[in-house]
């Protein structure tokens, strides 16, 4: 194993690429979060910037265009933009675990030649598109199907909560769909859907409590028609192969997660510093002080959780049970050290200009994207024998 993983003392390259982004999220990213999420805009220019780093291909090999790094790299990343805002970490994390990972893991030469370089570039945009209305954390009660009609897939159904699925720069959806019946059951392949193509739509954006400046729409297909050699991977193989993706991403989230609870104990400890009252600064009272090292000791904890996972996964480990554990941990530290963070400033943390105001709306989705709570506990309960 990669035991720097485990004792956080990072090589070089790791630290120095944690600095870079760092620096990028409070000289870019921090200045114009505010006005995305009032405004509900996507940030385009802090992606075109995400980009020219090269942040959508730290995970890919250089021969598709990408950095030549690894998943933990890109954890490092998630981290410091998730300090400063969790929609533009977001438009990262799942441009790249869920939108260019797919096609990395499961594509032919030919799927990953086309699209690889334009998603590990940042110049394009991919989508995952699995869950679906009335579905929810039962992605195995897909209802969307693709039928194969004179060599072509037809594709009928509707996606919903679909990141990066609307943006100017969306240029491809994977959708998982019934192909079929194998023993009983039904059978779930994914396929590649190049946007635009007649009969795809993103509806219309959800209005959201948080996220507001990320890419989140409903998708419709009406007999999409897109060429049999768009399945990705194996036919039959669809449900299996975004479980391991989601496995993946779990870590990612854990980061993105982990970055938002250390966000909230940075923003508390400089306001405590400044804040005063009744005649001195209201870090030196003891239930302020208390409160933001407990904050502190949850950060401390979903980072070691989600090093502790990524550390299994690189040397080619089990780690599902070490992902669940950090996507539990993390997002519950992101969530209590929100709700501790708005307390500890008062008004102004009611106030949606404040990052703390920003992370108590948005943190709550991360108790429920990529597999809820319940799901996490199901998933540890069934890896240690019940």
């Amino acid at each position: 194993m990669n035991t720097f993983l485990s004792t956080g003392t990072l090589p070089d390259e790791y630290q120095q690429l944690a600095k870079t982004v760092r620096d990028f999220a409070q000289s870019v990213v921090a200045p114009v979060a505010a006005k995305h999420d009032a405004e509900h805009s996507f940030p385009y220019e802090v992606v075109a910037g995400m980009a020219e780093m090269g942040l959508f291909g730290l995970p890919f090999p250089e021969e598709w265009g990408g950095m030549g790094g690894d998943y933990f790299a890109l954890c490092l990343a998630l981290e410091e933009l998730g300090k400063v805002d969790q929609s533009v970490a977001i438009t990262l994390e799942a441009g790249v675990s869920l939108g260019a990972m797919p096609v990395y893991r499961f594509g032919t030469e030919e799927q990953k030649r086309e699209w690889l370089p334009q998603l590990a570039g940042g110049r394009a945009l991919g989508a995952f598109g699995l869950t679906e209305p009335g579905g929810g954390t039962d992605a195995g009660a897909t209802k969307t199907t693709a039928q194969l009609d004179d060599g072509q897939w037809v594709i009928n159904g509707s996606k919903q909560f679909i990141t990066n699925s609307g943006t100017d720069i969306t240029k491809l959806v994977t959708v998982t769909a019934v192909t079929g019946e194998r023993d009983g059951k039904k059978e779930i392949s994914s396929i590649l859907v190049p946007v635009p193509t007649p009969g795809f739509t993103a509806e219309p954006a959800y209005d959201k409590v948080g996220w507001n400046a990320s890419d989140t729409h409903p998708l419709s297909f009406d007999d999409v028609r897109v060429p049999q050699e768009n399945l990705l991977g194996e036919r039959g193989r669809g449900y299996a192969n975004f479980l391991q993706i989601l496995d993946e991403g779990r870590i990612a989230i854990a980061a993105l997660s982990t970055g938002a609870a250390q966000g909230c104990v940075d923003e508390s400890v400089k306001y405590a510093r400044e804040r005063e009252a009744f005649g001195q600064a209201i870090g030196r009272y003891q239930s302020i002080a208390f409160t933001i090292a407990r904050m502190e000791a949850r950060a401390h904890t979903a980072r070691t959780a989600y090093y502790d996972a990524a550390a299994l996964m690189l040397a080619g480990k089990p780690f599902k049970k070490q992902a669940a554990i950090a996507k539990l941990v993390a997002s519950e530290a992101a969530m209590d050290n929100a709700r501790d963070a708005t307390q500890i400033h008062g008004g102004y943390g009611f106030m949606n200009e404040f990052t703390v105001a920003r992370h108590y709306r948005d943190s709550k989705i991360l108790e429920i994207g990529e597999g809820t709570t319940e799901v996490q506990l199901m998933l540890i309960a069934r890896e240690v024998g019940l």
